[in-house]
């Protein structure tokens, strides 16, 4: 069991208290509007949340992947939608900028990331290339001075909204995965293009899009890495990714038990609360088991990597356990309400219709099983 400092309990409490207070009572109107007010991301900025990892120089909170965990549970557990777009802005884009951007790159874009005045969104999937990836057929030509980008990415997160997007690219047909390059490709550039905002089943408020380029420029410098390091460096922050996925599928899963337990505690049935009754306290007993279980998978993980060490299995079974129960979960707590848990009003659909795509984005349980299978 993963024990907490003080400090990490402290931010926990903190990012409790803002979520609870700031963000919660609001979720259901960001879902019917489709998206956050940009004062929102700037509030969350303000306490750290979107760039956990990051060096203070650049206005980060120096927070270890613990703590990250941590305030993703909470933050999911107000609203999973905003979870996702702080879990890509920390494990995808920030950290891939302070992992493989030139200090230039990094004084240019990090303080807005940073600050919440600028969204990142991580442009890899593409319709035929989704676990796939080295399948890819975006294409980043060679001209004087840069690159010239062509071709269209599926389901991007925030892709609406960003100001920058880290794009994947084939710079060499003939050279397969090690052909892949990254960009980092500011949004107003012309040739960039949101073709359709996706109406999703669940996160609404967190815009998903198919995006295209055409004939986008980028110069030489905002090439992020080397030219053919693009599929290394998109895999290189698997590990946080889906630690910050795991803990927003706990975040969720934790709401909705919370919801369940309270239910069940006043909900009166043949002269006592329904709790009481075997059949209902022994379910939640389940469901709190393995919602603690994938809490400490998750935990565990985030310690290794505070460790510095390797961790892509730990984290790729914390993902796959967690989203998978997350869901069962969140069944289990719908069920404890009977009729109630199906009205929208009581909060557990939304959570429901939320939580669903953990086990998809960020690897599928596939993917994960795939990755844990190879390691033993």
């Amino acid at each position: 069991m993963t024990i907490l400092t003080k400090t990490q309990v402290a931010i926990r409490d903190v990012v409790r208290d803002f979520a609870q207070d700031r963000v919660r009572p609001h979720s259901q109107r960001y879902e019917a509007e489709g998206g956050y007010p940009a004062a929102l991301f700037q509030e969350v900025a303000g306490l750290g949340l979107m760039g956990m990892t990051a060096p203070e120089r650049y206005g980060g909170a120096a927070a270890d992947y613990v703590s990250y965990a941590l305030a993703l549970i909470e933050i999911a557990a107000a609203d999973g939608a905003l979870s996702t777009i702080i879990s890509i802005q920390n494990s995808l884009i920030v950290s891939g900028l302070l992992k493989d951007g030139t200090a230039e790159q990094q004084a240019r874009f990090l303080p807005d990331l940073i600050a919440g005045t600028m969204i990142g969104a991580f442009a890899l999937t593409e319709a035929d290339a989704g676990s796939d990836a080295a399948a890819m057929r975006c294409r980043a030509v060679k001209v004087e001075g840069g690159y010239r980008l062509n071709g269209a990415k599926q389901f991007i997160t925030s892709a609406n909204i960003a100001g920058l997007a880290i794009v994947y690219a084939v710079t060499d047909p003939a050279a397969g995965k090690r052909g892949i390059s990254g960009f980092l490709v500011p949004t107003e550039r012309a040739g960039y293009v949101v073709d359709k905002v996706e109406h999703k089943m669940g996160q609404g408020a967190s815009d998903t899009c198919a995006i295209r380029f055409e004939d986008l420029f980028v110069e030489d410098d905002l090439r992020l890495g080397t030219e053919g390091a693009g599929y290394g460096i998109a895999l290189s922050n698997l590990e946080a990714g889906r630690i910050g996925i795991a803990a927003q599928s706990v975040g969720m899963a934790q709401a909705a038990l919370a919801v369940a337990v309270d239910y069940a505690k006043a909900r009166q049935s043949f002269g006592q609360p329904i709790i009481q009754h075997q059949a209902v306290g022994f379910r939640l007993a389940d469901l709190a088991t393995r919602l603690e279980a994938a809490r400490q998978l998750v935990l565990s993980a985030a310690a290794l990597k505070d460790a510095g060490e390797p961790c892509l299995t730990q984290a790729s079974m914390a993902k796959l356990f967690a989203s998978e129960t997350a869901e069962a979960v969140v069944s289990g707590a719908l069920q404890t309400l009977g009729g109630y848990g199906y009205l929208e009003e009581f909060g557990l659909a939304k959570i429901y219709r939320d939580v669903r795509v953990c086990q998809i984005y960020e690897g599928t349980s596939d993917i994960q099983r795939l990755v844990i299978a190879r390691a033993l």
